[in-house]
């Protein structure tokens, strides 16, 4: 699986905006050089998360970009398909007549690779830009690393 910029730029953007968003609307020179982000590169990315309704556009003196929804109610799994940004994990495109191997057959492991996709998907709609912003990502899965951390410094 492989996200490509593309996906993680809207993300680290919008998350900037999110933890910005109570000084009113932000510029995308100041989004640009706080990621370190090329200013034509956000430029096209807010152009679609705008006509996705992910932020609005304020013009003006002062204007810049806006959350349309609260941090709280705005998706990673959201702002990643406002892109164009596909979370693909088969080789095959979905409803595609053309399998995996080239031909009309799906792989052995296609199934695996599918379902991995949408647990991927899954996972990105549970969490907001909130969630984000405020550190709550890190739930079950740093707990298993946190343990096996301990088990391998104590099997030491």
């Amino acid at each position: 699986m492989k996200l490509s910029t593309k996906g993680r730029y809207a993300v680290m953007a919008m998350v900037d905006l999110a933890a910005r968003a109570q000084d009113g609307p932000v510029a995308l020179a100041a989004i640009a050089d706080s990621q370190e982000i090329s200013l034509s590169y956000l430029e096209q990315l807010f152009a679609k998360l705008r006509r996705n309704g992910i932020v609005r556009s304020v013009r003006g003196p002062g204007g810049g970009y806006v959350l349309a929804s609260l941090a709280g109610q705005t998706r990673i799994s959201d702002i990643i398909v406002a892109v164009d940004e596909p979370i693909r994990t088969t080789r095959c495109s979905p409803g595609s007549a053309r399998g995996c191997t080239g031909t009309s057959s799906r792989c052995a492991t296609h199934d695996l690779w599918e379902e991995l996709g949408n647990q991927i998907h899954l996972f990105l709609s549970s969490i907001t830009l909130e969630d984000v912003c405020q550190r709550r990502v890190l739930g079950a899965s740093g707990a298993l690393h946190r343990e096996a951390g301990l088990f391998a410094a104590v099997a030491e």
